[in-house]
């Protein structure tokens, strides 16, 4: 039996924690045969515009038939509906609002982009409060976001009109449903601390903990707690493509595993020393190895990196932290193989002047990792491989090349010094990994060093 089927009109739900469960809809039905058994077609129309007109119209649902030889058409929930049938005079068969269970999306919907059904649903419930919709509110809607399992992270700069605080928890819920989350966290600004712990508060919802599937890895972290960078992947994907069996790695600036977990699951690495100082990146580094699989293939060093007491261990060393490793150098320099050295990942934030036009084509940061990014990035290895640092300084920024020439010359004192022999260090390649902020770049620098044979 239909709700509010007695023949009664079936008052609307107030959109508030109270309202009816979001399976009912109400609808304005009407026989579909007048009196002298003639179809209502007409009126269908008419009430259709005239439901368009006064914006009552909810276009989530198709018009249906229901029991009793009725046809419904859905409306929005709140008391504008009502009011609405009390003020039109039309003609024909008699009209009611009653509620519907689970009525029939329309087509529309069911193909809704996520940030347009995001609009549509944040406007319907404006509209049911009694607000307007605005070009500053159009604006305040997020058009992009990220997703960790059930749980939807929003911009810092999303929702901030002040309208948006009036309408309490029912607008958080409106958010996580059109969007199809459980929960939901907005970020603020990284804490200005030697962590860069985030700054982020949970919305809707009560664990603050994750999933976050990457290449086949499973990450798991506090988002209140620790940051996750998406930007990163382009970078994560080329680490897990490097062939890095039977070595040693040092991952300097660890985290939640970023990179640690790309060299163990993909990249083959034998045995991994990782090293963080954050206590709530190092729960989640903790569980992150068990989630893979990895734990007996690493070696977790909480605290400062620089008091790390590792020496003549690595193969490979990496130093993910920007805007800048560089207080990290002098370590990486006494963990790497004395007697055949190895290679440093050194990432660092670069300020650039603006790529004049010509050149865009070819110095273009990604933005987002692709197939044909992936392709353009495998056929440039191709060529430094072949034709050496020559093709390489081509392909890049003049003060990237600029500032790794430096970093290179920097690293090799710090060796031929630690070691009282000479070094070497060559430039393998330069990673634009993101842009960090109006012409600053977040690169990394492949450096191979190896001690100079003796003359």
């Amino acid at each position: 039996m239909l709700p509010g089927a007695s023949g009664r009109r079936a008052p609307l739900p107030v959109p508030a924690r109270h309202r009816a469960p979001p399976h009912f809809r109400p609808h304005l039905t009407w026989r579909r045969r007048n009196a002298s058994g003639k179809r209502s077609g007409g009126k269908r129309r008419l009430v259709r515009q005239r439901l368009e007109e006064a914006q009552l119209l909810d276009t989530r649902y198709r018009l249906q038939k229901v029991l009793g030889g009725n046809v419904a058409l859905p409306v929005l929930e709140g008391k504008a509906a009502e009011q609405w049938l009390q003020d039109k005079e039309l003609q024909g068969p008699p009209c009611r609002l009653l509620c519907i269970q689970d009525p029939v999306p329309s087509k529309a919907a069911s193909v809704q982009p996520p940030a347009q059904k995001l609009r549509c649903e944040l406007r319907r419930l404006l509209l049911e409060l009694g607000e307007c919709w605005s070009e500053e509110l159009e604006r305040d809607v997020p058009r992009t976001w990220q997703r960790h399992g059930d749980l939807i992270l929003l911009s810092e700069d999303s929702f901030s009109a002040a309208l948006w605080a009036k309408l309490g928890p029912v607008l958080w819920e409106t958010v996580a449903s059109a969007l199809g989350a459980q929960r939901l966290a907005k970020r603020g600004r990284v804490l200005p601390d030697k962590m860069r712990s985030p700054s982020v508060t949970l919305l809707l919802g009560h664990n603050s903990w994750v999933e976050h599937v990457d290449n086949g890895i499973r990450y798991t972290f506090d988002v209140t707690k620790c940051m996750f960078s998406p930007g990163n992947i382009t970078e994560k994907l080329r680490v897990a493509s490097m062939q890095c069996s039977g070595e040693v790695l040092v991952d300097l600036y660890a985290g939640i595993g970023y990179f640690t977990l790309p060299y163990l699951v993909h990249a083959a690495a034998a045995f991994a020393h990782a090293c963080e100082w954050n206590p709530h990146a190092l729960e989640a580094l903790r569980r992150n190895l068990a989630l893979n699989g990895v734990q007996d293939r690493c070696q977790i060093h909480a605290g400062d990196s620089r008091q790390l007491q590792l020496r003549d261990v690595a193969d490979r060393v990496n130093l993910g932290l920007i805007p800048s490793s560089e207080e990290g150098w002098p370590v990486a320099c006494r963990v790497l193989k004395k007697g055949t050295g190895g290679v440093l990942h050194i990432h660092h934030n670069v300020e650039a002047r603006p790529v004049p036009p010509v050149l865009k084509d070819e110095q273009r940061l990604p933005k987002e990792s692709n197939s044909e990014q992936e392709d353009e990035e495998h056929r440039a290895s191709e060529e430094m491989e072949s034709s050496g640092q020559e093709v390489l300084a081509a392909r890049v920024r003049p003060e990237w090349w600029s500032w790794a020439e430096a970093a290179a010359a920097r690293i090799r004192g710090l060796l031929t010094e630690l070691h009282s022999q000479p070094w070497q260090t060559s430039i393998l390649h330069i990673e634009a990994v993101k842009s960090y902020a109006p012409h600053v770049h977040h690169i990394v620098l492949d450096l191979e060093c190896h001690p100079m044979p003796p003359t």
